[in-house]
């Protein structure tokens, strides 16, 4: 549970740290899966892309907000083992 009620404390923060390398790692390794039809530039473009979001996502605060980043990089690890290209809206 955590113990910030809204805004994440050090500890929250410390909590979620080794899950979310853990899931940053096997999303970079996933865009390299030969199931995925993107050429070499693609694969670095999708790369740098994922970089960016978990860049903007650690200075991240709300522990709801955190939640939700986690969840999204859990959905699109699955649909990249499936062979499919999650689309972020922009």
């Amino acid at each position: 549970m955590a113990k910030g009620l809204i805004w994440a404390t050090a500890e929250d923060l410390a909590r979620n740290r080794g899950r979310v390398l853990s899931l940053y790692r096997q999303i970079l390794r996933s865009i390299n899966s030969p199931k995925l039809p993107l050429t070499f530039a693609a694969r670095l473009a999708k790369k740098a892309e994922v970089r960016a979001i978990f860049l903007l996502a650690s200075e991240e605060k709300s522990l709801h907000n955190i939640e939700d980043l986690i969840d999204t990089a859990e959905y699109s690890l699955s649909l990249l083992r499936k062979g499919e290209i999650p689309k972020y809206i922009q």
